[in-house]
Protein backbone atom coordinates (compact mmCIF):
# COMPACT_ATOMS: atom_id res chain seq x y z
CA UNK A 1 0.00 0.00 0.00
CA UNK A 2 1.35 3.73 -1.30
CA UNK A 3 1.45 6.40 1.31
CA UNK A 4 0.11 10.02 0.41
CA UNK A 5 3.56 10.88 -0.25
CA UNK A 6 4.82 7.97 -2.43
CA UNK A 7 1.41 8.26 -4.28
CA UNK A 8 2.52 12.38 -4.88
CA UNK A 9 5.61 11.62 -5.57
CA UNK A 10 4.67 9.21 -8.61
CA UNK A 11 2.07 11.51 -9.80
CA UNK A 12 5.10 13.70 -10.24
CA UNK A 13 7.20 11.31 -12.05
CA UNK A 14 3.88 10.45 -14.13
CA UNK A 15 2.63 14.02 -15.10
CA UNK A 16 5.18 13.85 -18.32
CA UNK A 17 3.81 10.53 -19.72
CA UNK A 18 2.10 9.52 -22.39
CA UNK A 19 -0.51 6.86 -22.45
CA UNK A 20 0.96 3.41 -23.96
CA UNK A 21 -2.12 1.70 -23.66
CA UNK A 22 -6.02 1.93 -24.03
CA UNK A 23 -8.98 0.59 -22.89
CA UNK A 24 -11.95 0.27 -25.19
CA UNK A 25 -15.08 -0.91 -26.42
CA UNK A 26 -14.07 -4.66 -25.25
CA UNK A 27 -13.29 -3.97 -21.74
CA UNK A 28 -10.20 -5.69 -19.40
CA UNK A 29 -9.32 -8.86 -20.81
CA UNK A 30 -6.39 -11.74 -19.64
CA UNK A 31 -4.60 -10.79 -22.80
CA UNK A 32 -4.69 -7.13 -21.86
CA UNK A 33 -3.70 -7.95 -18.34
CA UNK A 34 -0.61 -10.09 -19.02
CA UNK A 35 0.75 -7.46 -21.40
CA UNK A 36 0.35 -4.58 -18.72
CA UNK A 37 1.57 -6.92 -15.92
CA UNK A 38 5.00 -7.57 -18.17
CA UNK A 39 5.13 -3.43 -19.36
CA UNK A 40 4.57 -2.82 -15.47
CA UNK A 41 8.36 -5.14 -15.14
CA UNK A 42 9.79 -3.54 -17.62
CA UNK A 43 8.98 0.35 -16.39
CA UNK A 44 7.67 -0.01 -13.70
CA UNK A 45 5.07 3.53 -14.20
CA UNK A 46 2.85 4.38 -16.71
CA UNK A 47 -0.96 5.88 -18.06
CA UNK A 48 -3.77 3.78 -19.30
CA UNK A 49 -6.33 5.70 -21.49
CA UNK A 50 -9.79 4.59 -21.31
CA UNK A 51 -11.96 5.39 -24.90
CA UNK A 52 -15.01 6.90 -25.03
CA UNK A 53 -16.61 3.67 -26.45
CA UNK A 54 -15.80 1.71 -23.06
CA UNK A 55 -18.60 0.03 -21.96
CA UNK A 56 -17.27 -0.12 -18.39
CA UNK A 57 -16.78 2.73 -16.25
CA UNK A 58 -13.36 4.08 -15.26
CA UNK A 59 -13.37 3.11 -11.94
CA UNK A 60 -14.11 -0.67 -12.41
CA UNK A 61 -11.72 -0.54 -15.08
CA UNK A 62 -9.03 0.56 -12.71
CA UNK A 63 -9.71 -1.46 -9.97
CA UNK A 64 -9.71 -4.57 -12.59
CA UNK A 65 -6.04 -3.72 -13.85
CA UNK A 66 -4.83 -3.35 -10.88
CA UNK A 67 -6.20 -6.43 -8.75
CA UNK A 68 -5.18 -8.36 -12.32
CA UNK A 69 -1.66 -7.02 -12.51
CA UNK A 70 -1.43 -7.06 -8.70
CA UNK A 71 -0.18 -2.99 -9.36
CA UNK A 72 -0.99 -0.27 -7.07
CA UNK A 73 -3.60 1.98 -8.67
CA UNK A 74 -1.83 5.75 -7.88
CA UNK A 75 -4.13 8.39 -10.13
CA UNK A 76 -7.09 8.44 -11.66
CA UNK A 77 -7.70 11.94 -13.31
CA UNK A 78 -9.63 12.29 -16.25
CA UNK A 79 -10.00 8.96 -18.36
CA UNK A 80 -6.45 8.42 -17.39
CA UNK A 81 -5.42 5.57 -15.31
CA UNK A 82 -1.78 5.71 -13.89
CA UNK A 83 -0.19 2.55 -12.46
CA UNK A 84 3.29 1.24 -10.66
CA UNK A 85 4.42 -1.85 -9.66
CA UNK A 86 7.90 -2.23 -7.98
CA UNK A 87 10.22 -4.10 -10.31
CA UNK A 88 12.15 -7.03 -9.68
CA UNK A 89 14.74 -6.85 -12.18
CA UNK A 90 14.43 -3.37 -13.73
CA UNK A 91 14.44 -1.16 -9.96
CA UNK A 92 13.95 3.07 -11.55
CA UNK A 93 12.07 4.56 -9.14
CA UNK A 94 13.28 4.96 -5.83
CA UNK A 95 10.45 5.99 -3.37
CA UNK A 96 10.46 8.47 -0.43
Amino acid sequence: MLTGKQKRFLRSQAHHLSPIFQVGKGGVNENMIKQISDALEARELFKISVLQNCEVDKETVAEQLAKGAKAELVQIIGNTIVLYKESRENKQIQLP
